[in-house]
């Protein structure tokens, strides 16, 4: 590419995109709002340092945070740059990182082969270095320690630096499990994820001239997504561009919702005074979404406090208004939802181009159940669907077990979960001699002895077997919910999460709280409910057919895992105080991230952008009756806000609305009623339940499908 083309190839960047594209020398911050484009200033301002410039390739360190964002980034400057591209270090900090470390390990007295331990070798060893010090890792979780550990190490604490720090038993306990992890990586000649920060940033601190070397080799250093670094990520750059200080960050405080990972917002908000001179650029041009998604959107976002004035604005138009919905409850917002997205679909959107938002994992449960009903395909991303996740398998599994003990699939899932003594040899060798002797597992745990596994083992399988026959007991007389509760807490499952202390864990409660919840509408809902009914139930919502469908897939996720997406039309579900803003951040003054959190989920729309909350919601297991989002509150007058009734939605004036789609809101059907359904053919009318749901039995291919008649496209055939 020569000069000419280049000149002429930024010619097609708006003047803010110039300007931080040839603005290169010296430290830069591009504010880079949502949707402005920054990956093609990134990619543009090293093409320009390459051809305009003349900047040698391999002296040019370009971060990103992901290895996606790092291959889509050396792809476009591939095409721009050709073969040249290639000597460019684009990068994660971790892998940039790994290759420095590797010339320089000697001097911290690691060998250049070092191995890289990855999650399950990180945990097992603080597990072993739990034993080794005489600590019971049932009562100390080494998945909590591990967290605590990383923790540390993303802040630059050393082992002797966290000692120093020991302010309860339990940091006293991670303090010495730190140390002692510590060693063992070292005599193995490992380090682990975080170790590749840390200890380069010891390498330059601690060595000039290894340092003076990597400053000397990066003349140009480019960040992505700088709000989102860590401490020590932030004193890794702010070591290698000391000295020439071409560091330019790429970021926006508006966009900074990893706190609870490590995130630092001062690192973005300090910028300036970390690297004296600093030029900023604001991209404030949207080439994403409609200007009344963005008034909406700045609306919310200019609450907070101590931030980098910005506006965005687009090209793109006024667009549709952003709706605002109330709801009855958690049930009528679900099936809101699914009404809305069916007609989408009808209409000719691709489900792949629809996404639902939620704060919380445990809010997809009640949304899933109705997409199933109503044929909806749909994914979840950034974790299993609801009835998949871990947890829930293993809860469910022991119900299993308690209504049925020749279940061996299940008793060999929940054996030794949580972790009680049972390892996978015992199981194995009860397994070999219930075959053997022609008696089920269950019937064989209670003998141990005699299938020949250790003293110790003996004792956790005879306390097992003993939990789940008072289990047994009490559930022949305690309503299902009840029994899910007694289970739960009798087997250790939520203390064992309880104790990690880990963000992970405590959503995995949060789920569990919730298939309690799931449990007690159950039992409230149905006439003659028991434990083998219940868990029929869940199983047939679970079951989702895995017929190809070429209409895409809905995308359903947490707001946190919405980041760097896109989609036409978008749904941010549970808008209600408690829930989001989530009790937890108002009760630690965390606000104005999840104000962050509200922004990032409300730029992810395109074209179309509804906010539902509710008058009460069942969440966790209890039900609550909140306010709506502060964030709701802070929306622009002409934002539309509608509050419907259960008796509305059907004859909802929107384009999606059930009339629009070819939905029944008046059809009365009884048992054996010939039907036809617009997409999946003729059937029979088998069932009919409480709240318009409706069985039909389709003649093409003999499944029976769950479905509400006020939105399923349906007729009744004449006899």
């Amino acid at each position: 590419m020569s000069v000419a083309e280049s000149q002429t190839d930024l010619a097609t960047l708006n003047q803010a995109q110039r300007e931080a594209v040839q603005h290169t020398e010296g430290p830069l911050l591009v504010v880079a709002g949502a949707g402005s484009g920054k990956t093609r200033v990134l990619t543009h301002r090293v093409a320009h340092l390459v051809e305009d410039l003349k900047v040698k390739p391999n002296q040019i360190l370009a971060i990103t945070f992901t290895n996606k964002a790092a291959g889509e980034m050396r792809e476009r400057l591939e095409r721009m740059l050709g073969a040249t591209a290639r000597a460019i270090w684009i990068l994660t900090f971790h892998a940039a990182c790994g290759r420095m470390l590797r010339r320089e390990a000697e001097r911290l007295g690691y060998r250049s082969t070092f191995s890289i331990y990855d999650d399950q070798d990180q945990v097992r060893l603080v597990k072993a270095c739990l034993e080794e010090l005489g600590k019971d890792p049932k009562r100390f979780s080494p998945r909590g320690i591990h967290s605590q550990i990383s923790r540390a190490k993303n802040e630059l604490v050393s082992p002797e630096d966290y000692l120093a720090r020991v302010a309860s038993f339990w940091d006293q306990t991670v303090a010495e499990v730190y140390e002692l992890y510590q060693r063992r990586l070292h005599a193995s000649n490992a380090v682990d994820f975080d170790d590749m920060l840390m200890l380069t940033v010891q390498v330059f601190e601690r060595f000039p001239e290894a340092l003076a070397h990597w400053q000397k080799s990066f003349r140009y250093i480019l960040v992505d997504e700088y709000q989102d670094t860590n401490h020590a990520q932030y004193r890794l750059l702010q070591l290698l561009g000391a000295e020439h200080g071409n560091v330019c960050a790429v970021g926006d405080q508006d966009q900074s919702v990893y706190g609870f990972r490590g995130a630092d917002i001062r690192n973005i908000t300090e910028f300036e005074s970390d690297f004296p001179g600093t030029h900023v650029v604001t991209l404030e041009q949207n080439y994403r979404s409609t200007n009344s998604i963005l008034r909406a959107a700045n609306a919310v976002i200019e609450q907070n406090t101590e931030r980098k004035p910005k506006h965005l604005f687009s090209d793109l138009g006024e667009g549709e208004p952003v709706h605002v919905v109330e709801l009855e409850d958690e049930h009528s917002e679900a099936r809101f939802v699914a009404a809305e997205i069916a007609g989408l679909i009808d209409q000719g959107l691709s489900a792949s181009e629809i996404a639902v938002f939620y704060r919380t994992n445990a809010q997809s449960r009640v949304l899933e159940d109705v997409l199933v009903r109503q044929d909806v395909p749909y994914q979840v991303i950034g974790g299993p669907r609801f009835y998949e996740r871990a947890e829930i398998r293993d809860a469910t599994a022991y119900l299993a077990v308690l209504v049925n003990p020749s279940d061996a699939g299940s008793l060999l899932r929940i054996a030794n979960r949580p972790r009680r003594g049972i390892g996978d040899t015992s199981l194995a060798r009860v397994v070999s001699h219930a075959d053997t002797t022609g008696r089920t597992l269950w019937e064989a745990l209670a003998d141990p002895e005699a299938a020949g596994v250790t003293s110790a083992a003996c004792r956790a399988i005879r306390g097992f077997r003993s939990t789940m026959e008072s289990l047994m007991a009490q559930a022949q007389d305690l309503p299902v919910d009840e029994v899910l509760e007694r289970m739960l807490e009798k087997t250790g499952i939520l203390d064992t999460y309880e104790a990690e202390r880990t963000i992970e864990a405590r959503g995995r409660i949060e789920n569990l709280q919730e298939l309690v919840g799931v449990a007690r509408e159950y039992r409230q809902q149905t006439a003659d409910a028991s434990l083998a009914g219940f868990l029929q139930d869940i199983s047939l919502v679970s079951d989702q057919d895995t017929i190809a469908d070429d209409r895409g897939l809905v995308t359903l996720m947490t707001l946190h895992n919405a980041k760097g997406l896109e989609f036409k039309a978008v749904y941010a579900i549970g808008m209600e105080e408690g829930i989001f803003p989530h009790m937890r951040s108002i009760e630690e003054q965390g606000v104005e991230e999840e104000r962050r959190l509200c922004y990032v989920g409300m730029t992810r729309a395109m074209e179309r952008l509804t906010m539902t909350h509710t008058l009460s919601r069942s969440l966790w297991g209890r039900r609550s009756y909140n306010l709506s989002s502060r964030f709701l509150d802070e929306l622009p007058r002409e934002v539309e806000r509608e509050r419907l009734k259960p008796s509305s939605w059907a004859s909802y004036g929107s384009p999606a609305s059930a009339a629009a789609r070819g939905g029944n809101p008046g059809l009365s059907l009884s048992t054996g009623d010939s039907v036809r359904h617009a997409s999946l053919g003729e059937g029979v009318v088998t069932a009919l339940e409480p709240g318009g749901v409706v069985t039909i039995r389709f003649a093409e291919d003999g499944t029976e499908r769950r479905l509400m008649v006020e939105y399923a496209p349906l007729e009744r055939i004449a006899e």
